[in-house]
């Protein structure tokens, strides 16, 4: 085959692929000109950790403001702003909208993971690994660790929105002992709360026994829980549960059990 036969051939080759390419986006473009949305469907992909949203839920936001949608052709819809109203719910962190070709309006979601709770007089808040501030939902609540007393993070007033700046080194301090603690075998569970003292420091409140455990700062993490595990492991069985009252594990190589 010479060289101009294979010229024709291939340049008629590109010519019948353009020409079906053409016909295929004209029948595509008649049939989603002439197609209707006939229904709603949500996923929310994340549902068995967490509950702050159901399909339902969804729904009711996006008819309440954004309006009517089924029997609305499918040009007109604005996936954007549904988008929008999704994405402006505090428990959402993404959503994806899109329409399929059977007319079906879909909405996948995933919610956020919170991280820790904040729990403060005037109220409770989350606040995920990557430092965004979001109530709490009155669906669902998280199994995380609670930290009360004085929250020294400026973004908390209103309860939403991304921990500042100034705020971020004591939230990953504090976050950095969360993870320690929950990665844990022998402390993940081990207590009901952390209290923030008034100059930041932090007393950990276990969920049996009566001591008030006194962490100090939120540094050395690792030397502090291993102190406390020989606390656990060794003066317990020669002074018996709830002899002492607190236990001080802020000086470097020492634990000091006190009964006051």
């Amino acid at each position: 085959m010479n060289r101009i036969l294979r010229l024709i051939i291939s340049g008629l080759s590109v010519t019948v692929l353009l020409a079906c390419m053409v016909l295929a986006y004209l029948a595509g473009k008649e049939i989603r000109t002439d197609l209707m949305c006939k229904g709603l469907e949500v996923t929310v992909t994340d549902s068995t950790s967490n509950s702050f949203l159901s399909g339902d839920d969804i729904r009711r936001h996006i008819e309440k403001e954004y309006g009517a949608y089924k029997g609305i052709h499918i040009d007109s819809l604005d996936l954007t702003a549904i988008e929008n109203i999704v994405d402006s719910k505090s428990a959402v962190q993404k959503s994806q909208v899109y329409v399929t070709r059977d007319g079906m309006l879909h909405v996948t979601v995933t919610q956020r993971k919170p991280a820790v709770r904040f729990q403060k007089k005037e109220g409770g808040f989350y606040a995920d690994a990557e430092g965004y501030i979001f109530p709490l939902q009155k669906n669902h609540t998280a199994h995380v660790q609670v930290i009360d007393g004085y929250i020294p993070l400026s973004a908390s007033s209103g309860h939403k929105g991304v921990i500042s700046d100034s705020d971020k080194e004591w939230f990953e301090s504090i976050l950095n002992l969360v993870n320690h603690i929950d990665g844990s075998r022998t402390w993940k569970n081990k207590f009901v709360q952390i209290y923030v003292q008034k100059n930041h420091e932090l007393i950990l409140v276990p969920r049996a026994g009566k001591e008030k455990i006194l962490f100090g700062h939120p540094t050395d993490i690792q030397d502090k829980l291993d102190k406390l595990e020989k606390y656990y492991s060794a003066i317990i069985p020669e002074k018996g549960k709830d002899y002492y009252k607190t236990v001080d594990l802020r000086f470097e190589g020492q634990i000091v059990c006190s009964q006051q």
